[in-house]
């Protein structure tokens, strides 16, 4: 029977059978025994499912991606070590040296860097637009040799929200597939295969973990697009894979199961970004609670948002669940229950007040970090964006007195009276 999203998050991925583990296994294992070559042979030629090598897959990784594909309601996903190596992948899988790629700039910084600088050197070319551009103005970024568009349903740290539908109908006018970063809305708010995105990330370390106990990324295929449609366009999808023996993976897998296949048989091979088996044993941990634990920091993203906006000592607030907001209207679309439990805002008195308030907070502490159950903030124009300029920074929705605070578990009571007493340590005047 088709579960609903509660119940997949507490036992989804998988079902025990007599007398086995009631908890997903570790497999802590490197290798896996087989008796005969032959039989280790059919996985190394596709022709047979199973585990030769964790640096490929691990059963351990491979029960906790199928919840995740249960909850994006996507047909085959994959664990990697990391958000960052699962951006990457999911770009480089079908966007390789010549091609080029579509992104808004309004996008987490790492990511940002990733596209601009690091996979530039790989010869993967990138335009980046707003978040709030037109239909006729995604159409003019397009080149003849674009591969897909790529955003985040809401910017990390801009909190801009992602016009899912209309990006992905220009992608799909062009024969491209739409990449979403799903980190921050997760799929209890926002599930955005069904708005018509082709291929889902996250950052697991975030709020799919959400204690801050275990770094991971994950990639869900949506199953819809149809490479063979567009076979000139995805020649490794499309085309024998000689590395495989010619195996053709749009045709041997299909739409369902083409695109994971490709990125776990090459490049997980080749690159290793695997998650260890330890790892995503703790990200269920985390995801067995994500219903649970995202309702919580919604409700207190939202009062603290509330209370921000009434402080004169607040220069400005963004948070798309807030009434007047400019984002509001996509919010209320795409994430009716919800956005995040991160709030964005500047102190009057600039950068160097916004550094001063932040050194007086005592519940909420300073980390590199975000979407936690512990709420933490950070300043990004000096740390996680601290490698882009001014105007890269505006581009991307980032002012310099910008303080990213991400609403906890703890009572929304006292993240309030710490910030009003943080504010009036730091002598900020309305």
């Amino acid at each position: 029977m088709d579960k609903r999203i509660e119940t997949i998050c507490v036992q989804g991925g998988y079902t025990p059978g007599n007398g086995e583990p009631r908890q997903i296994p570790i497999i802590q294992s490197t290798t896996f025994k087989y008796d005969t070559s032959d039989d280790m042979a059919k996985l190394f030629d596709l022709e047979a499912s199973g585990y030769f090598y964790t640096r490929l897959q691990n059963p351990t990784n491979d029960y906790v991606a199928k919840k995740i594909v249960q909850l994006e309601g996507g047909t085959a996903g994959m664990l990697t070590s990391s958000g960052q190596a699962a951006n990457f992948y999911a770009v480089f899988n079908i966007a390789n040296a010549g091609d080029h790629v579509i992104s808004t700039s309004a996008i987490y910084g790492g990511t940002y860097n990733l596209f601009n600088v690091t996979m530039r050197k790989m010869g993967v070319d990138f335009t980046f637009i707003s978040a709030d551009s037109t239909e006729e103005e995604i159409d003019a970024a397009f080149k003849p040799n674009t591969k897909a568009i790529f955003g985040e349903t809401i910017a990390n740290p801009a909190l801009k929200m992602f016009d899912i539908e209309l990006f992905a109908r220009v992608a799909h006018k062009h024969g491209v597939p739409l990449i979403i970063d799903n980190t921050f809305a997760t799929p209890i708010n926002c599930r955005p295969i069904e708005w018509g995105a082709d291929i889902v990330t996250h950052s697991t370390t975030k709020y799919l973990d959400g204690h801050g106990a275990a770094v991971g990324g994950a990639i869900v295929d949506g199953g819809k697009f149809d490479w063979m449609a567009h076979a000139d366009k995805f020649s490794g999808l499309c085309t024998p894979d000689d590395s495989y023996h010619g195996i053709t993976y749009a045709t041997k897998f299909g739409k369902e199961g083409a695109f994971i296949t490709k990125c776990t048989a090459q490049l997980m091979r080749d690159f290793g970004s695997i998650q260890s088996p330890q790892n995503a044993f703790i990200l269920n941990l985390g995801l067995e609670s994500l219903h649970v634990r995202v309702a919580r920091h919604c409700e207190n993203g939202l009062a603290v948002a509330k209370y921000l906006q009434s402080d004169p000592r607040i220069a400005w607030v963004k948070y798309p669940g807030l009434e007047g907001d400019a984002d509001y209207a996509l919010a209320q679309k795409y994430c009716p229950s919800g956005t995040c439990g991160v709030v964005s805002f500047g102190v009057k008195g600039g950068r160097a007040k916004a550094e001063e308030f932040m050194k007086g907070l005592k519940v909420v502490a300073i980390e590199t970090h975000v979407a936690d159950a512990r709420s933490c903030c950070l300043h990004p124009a000096s740390s996680t964006h601290r490698q882009l300029t001014d105007e890269e920074l505006y581009d991307a929705g980032v002012s310099p007195d910008l303080v990213r605070l991400s609403c906890g578990l703890e009572n929304a009571n006292d993240l309030i009276d710490d910030i009003k007493q943080a504010l009036d340590g730091a002598h900020i005047q309305a």
